[in-house]
């Protein structure tokens, strides 16, 4: 296959971008855009070189991939089409609005054997591929991710909206996409989904991950810390930098600042200035000046041409979604005063009772 026939469902915030970077690529022919307004669609279309499309049905036989970036809600029925027509399908994250039409997309691809890519983009951060060799068998993960309202993907909650992102790193990082215990709390602000969220994560192999998600917050932050025996890894990937932090060979051989302080006549002062060069050693990693979003549309457009496999396939985009689904399942338990009878659940911070503190 020289060039990739693909569309681009959905050229709003998001998918305007897809569309621009598709018409850039030269292994691909974007052969229409398609999105329900006229005016935008058509605006959108002129810049990439392009035609626009009012109804995606219209190319279920003319395209041999498409990226879908519309509301969470209509996922399955969009993606549905197009792979029971055969068609590659890059969908936006999450892969639907809850777990059962996750499967039923997940599913539908495994019987059509249609090449599925789940929009993770984090993990094409530069950022995250410059730090992810450095990150091996994590004992602890924590993850923050908070931002300004935006008033988009106001059908779903955070969980879906901000915090699927990292519970697919999780996964990633940890090794591992069995988790066994959650516990959750979430808040609703603006409207009736949950606009902040705290998890904790526990892994079938004893790692442990700590995610917070919050999109009413003033500033925008992205970020992940990772803590294993070779050391702690900080990635910022927001600022895209990345540092980590190593012990010496003499303090993993058990020589300890600690144990020196405690001899006689020690110099406390000296030992403060060598914990940070002679026991520990703090290293910036270089990370490459890249745009995440090309990087993840490339990978699908090679997948497509040679039949591999995505970095984020089915199997990956279900299993973020079941563990979001632990998260959603545990803040619905959460009883914020703890009683039985009192409120459950994201239950909006200013109709919230107070809750009883011990005296």
């Amino acid at each position: 296959m020289s060039r990739v026939r693909m569309a681009v469902i959905g050229v709003g915030a998001l998918g305007r971008h897809h569309a621009r970077i598709l018409s850039e690529l030269p292994n691909v022919h974007l052969v229409a855009v398609v999105d329900s307004h006229a005016e935008r669609g058509q605006e959108v279309a002129e810049k990439c070189r392009t035609r626009w499309v009012s109804n995606y049905k219209h190319l279920l036989d003319r395209v041999d991939a498409v990226s879908i970036v519309v509301p969470t809600f209509a996922h399955l029925s969009v993606a549905g089409d197009f792979l029971r027509a055969g068609v590659s399908v890059l969908v936006e994250k999450p892969l639907a609005g809850n777990l059962s039409d996750a499967q039923q997309i997940s599913q539908l691809a495994r019987q059509m054997g249609t090449l599925l890519q789940v929009g993770h983009i984090e993990r094409f951060n530069p950022a995250m591929v410059a730090a992810k060799p450095y990150i091996d068998t994590p004992r602890y993960l924590k993850a923050e991710r908070v931002s300004p309202y935006a008033f988009r993907s106001t059908d779903i909650g955070v969980v879906h909206d901000l915090m699927i992102h990292d519970i697919d790193l999780m996964h990633w990082l940890a090794g591992s996409n069995e988790v066994e215990h959650v516990e959750a709390l979430g808040v609703s602000v603006m409207g009736e989904h949950e606009d902040m969220a705290q998890a904790r994560l526990y892994f079938a192999n004893g790692c442990i991950a700590d995610l917070t998600a919050n999109r009413v917050h003033p500033t925008a932050s992205r970020k992940i810390e990772a803590y294993s025996l070779q050391g702690t890894v900080h990635v910022d990937l927001h600022a895209r930098t990345v540092w980590r932090m190593t012990p010496s060979l003499e303090l993993l051989q058990g020589a300890s600042p600690l144990a020196r302080s405690k001899e006689p006549g020690a110099n406390i002062e000296q030992l403060k200035k060598e914990v940070f060069t002679r026991y520990l050693h703090p290293e910036t990693l270089p990370v490459a000046e890249a745009d995440a979003l090309t990087a993840e549309l490339k990978q699908f457009v090679r997948c497509v041409q040679t039949g591999q496999q995505p970095l984020v396939g089915r199997d990956e985009g279900v299993a973020a979604m079941k563990t979001a689904q632990m998260v959603l399942e545990s803040l619905h338990k959460h009883q914020w005063n703890g009683v039985p009878d009192g409120p459950t659940g994201p239950t909006p911070w200013h109709t919230t009772p107070r809750l009883r503190v011990a005296a």
